[in-house]
């Protein structure tokens, strides 16, 4: 953990890490340089943290834009390292790492390990994705930076999360939320809740209301889980934690600054209150963000936290600006799945999207299409299993599709609902 002795040392190495990122972006990208200079601004206009606001915005266009090495702010011979987004529209969010980045990112996720109270005697069983993905390799190498034992097991499989939580006796399980529910029901129904020695489930990715979080430890007999935090722009997962007190997030204010605006004024919001989050990276080389808007939901905790770390902190996420939404973690976009739909015949162009969790807390995406006008309902039951097939080629998840007749679903004058989310319906926090 940082040692700043007071919330004044941390806001002086924030300005330090601020200066210098700006004039690194200014000096080593063409396309911050044009962006700066647009906004009116240099590298020595930066004189205090409220400075901040006098700063561009960026967000994920200007990712999709500059593909496949956006806002690259150094020579290609310093990147040693190539993530991408799980994204599933358009261009994937490519970013470069040099080996500094790398490094950080390894030793504030150690960080995160070390605040859940995972020790070097720990065995973490990693059951995220591996790949072009941040999310593997992200809580392997801090594992090991840390000194606990990784267990590399990768997603799914579930036979061989199993076994390795008894015979390895795994104490940490690294996952999502949905894959830890999952996980927690199939200790249960296999009868191994006495036979593993889970102490800890660190997950993320994705949203969690208290009754799931506490059904899941209560399966794997009285876990405690700690939600993670991260987006690939931003290095990667690990970019914040919860704490042993459970009550928010603590985040790394001395790798970036938080800000909370009103997403339609793009204003800060007042102390406290809810807006969209905005990170600016204070040493990131390969590709620094400025002002990045995330899109997440969530807000700025005023005051030291009750377990006594000076670092600042946000709530959980608790949505999103824009229309992306997240099942089973990956992110989807109502725009892939209205281009996956045009594209069959037979189908009409409206359709609805119900995101909600079945009785024992399992997500679940029901995809309700209508038929084009002139039809044969009797083509219905062919036209929603290509749906369902077409889907999981493409998203890499499988909904359960309803098709219906023409007319059948609303109209409206204004933008239609697409997507409706009752997965969470008790409090976050």
């Amino acid at each position: 953990m940082p040692e700043f002795p007071t919330e004044a040392a941390l806001y002086a190495h924030q300005l330090k890490g601020l200066k210098w990122t700006v004039a690194h972006a200014y000096e080593g990208s063409p396309v911050y340089r044009a962006k700066l200079s647009a906004a009116g601004v240099s590298p020595g206009d930066i004189r205090c943290l409220e400075d901040i606001r006098r700063l561009p915005f960026t967000d994920a266009e200007d990712l999709k834009d500059g593909y496949p090495f956006p806002l690259r702010s150094v020579p290609f011979e310093r990147i040693v390292r190539i993530h991408s987004s799980s994204g599933t529209t358009g261009r994937r969010k490519n970013l470069c790492y040099t080996q500094k980045d790398v490094d950080d990112w390894a030793h504030f996720f150690a960080r995160a390990y070390q605040m859940a109270g995972v020790t070097s005697e720990d065995r973490v069983q990693i059951a995220v994705g591996y790949g072009v993905w941040t999310a593997g390799v992200g809580f392997q190498m801090a594992c090991e930076r840390l000194g606990a034992m990784a267990l590399p097991v990768g997603p799914g499989n579930v036979d061989l999360q199993c076994q390795f939580l008894v015979d390895m006796q795994s104490t940490v399980l690294c996952c999502t939320a949905s894959m830890g529910l999952l996980m927690a029901e199939e200790v249960k129904r296999r009868g191994l809740v006495r036979k593993i020695n889970i102490k800890k489930v660190i997950y993320g990715s994705e949203r969690s209301s208290v009754s799931m979080r506490k059904k899941v430890s209560e399966l794997f007999g009285g876990a405690e889980l700690f939600d993670i935090t991260g987006l690939t722009e931003l290095y990667g997962p690990g970019t914040g934690i919860e704490c042993p007190d459970h009550d928010c997030i603590h985040f790394w204010g001395d790798y970036y600054i938080l800000e909370i605006i009103d997403p339609d004024t793009l204003t800060p919001v007042a102390e406290g209150e809810w807006g969209e989050m905005v990170v600016t990276t204070l040493c990131k080389e390969a590709v620094p963000l400025i002002r990045y808007r995330t899109h997440d939901i969530t807000r700025i905790i005023p005051g030291r936290c009750t377990c006594g770390s000076i670092l600042p902190r946000h709530s959980r996420i608790s949505g999103r600006t824009d229309d992306m939404f997240i099942f089973r973690a990956v992110n989807i976009y109502p725009s892939t799945i209205d281009a996956i739909i045009s594209e069959i015949s037979g189908l009409g162009s409206e359709y609805q999207i119900h995101l909600s969790r079945d009785e024992s807390e399992r997500g679940i995406m029901r995809l309700v299409v209508e038929r084009a006008d002139g039809v044969d309902e009797r083509r219905s039951e062919d036209l929603a299993a290509e749906v369902r097939t077409r889907i999981k080629k493409k998203v890499l998840v499988t909904p359960t599709v309803e098709v219906v007749a023409y007319g059948h679903l609303p109209r409206s004058e204004r933008k239609s609902q697409r997507v409706f989310d009752t997965r969470i319906q008790d409090p976050i926090v």
